[in-house]
């Protein structure tokens, strides 16, 4: 019996999920990197990790990055040189919440969110963040900068807080900022197909297409009447 596939850690979710040449990529099929491809990518070449470095970083063999590394490199190459459309997506790989104190590496995005914003959440406790400005739900996911908390136990706020996200930037790194600080839920109005791919791989549930007043949106769902037509569950 074959042994199951380890799910490789991954800190850094991609920001973009699809390149594409100016020139001559009409009708060629996309050359799929998954996100553990990604990641190794990012860690050795970017971060100029070794291959034993990027190893421990994401929870695997050496042997296990060489063989990712290598696939990843063989695949940007064919992109590059039959200018092929290059997708991110799939893999197995579990995204960094940065709970693991041996992810101490300083490009781990998901251990500076923890650090940054104390905030603790209590046992049985569903933290549920909206995007916020104004007291209102800010229609924008991925420019949103401030976002309020509410735990919720049972049918009953117990504790909010609104937090800066220092202009943190798009989608995924926004995801991985809440997937850091132990959200659940996620009510928001616009969201990309990038930053809904992060918070599925989080386990974030996801409520879109909602507007105006923020305490409204959260009693809506903390009542279990958010309408169908108005709303996407991940």
């Amino acid at each position: 019996m074959p042994r199951p596939t380890k799910h490789r850690r991954v800190c850094h979710f991609p920001q973009t999920l699809e390149f594409c040449p100016v020139q001559g990529a009409e009708g060629k099929e996309s050359v799929i990197v998954t996100v553990d491809e990604y990641e190794a990518i990012r860690l050795i070449d970017k971060e100029a990790l070794s291959q034993e470095q990027c190893a421990a970083h994401m929870q695997v063999s050496r042997t296990t990055v060489q063989q990712i590394y290598a696939n990843a490199r063989k695949k940007l190459a064919i992109a590059l040189v039959d200018s092929r459309p290059i997708r991110i997506d799939g893999g197995d790989y579990q995204l960094c919440d940065g709970r693991d104190p041996d992810c101490g590496f300083s490009a781990c995005s998901a251990q500076q969110f923890r650090q940054q914003y104390q905030m603790p959440k209590g046992k049985g406790t569903t933290r549920v963040a909206v995007p916020f400005e104004n007291g209102e739900v800010f229609p924008h996911f991925g420019r949103s900068l401030h976002f309020k908390f509410y735990d919720i136990a049972g049918k009953r706020i117990v504790f909010s807080g609104i937090i800066d996200t220092d202009g943190q930037g798009h989608g995924g790194v926004l995801a991985g900022l809440l997937n850091a600080l132990d959200v659940d839920v996620l009510l928001c109005g616009s969201i990309g197909p990038g930053a809904q791919a992060a918070l599925a791989a989080a386990g974030i549930r996801l409520y879109s297409g909602l507007s105006g007043s923020a305490e409204a949106a959260v009693a809506d769902w903390i009542a279990g009447s958010l309408s169908c037509a108005s709303v996407k569950e991940a």
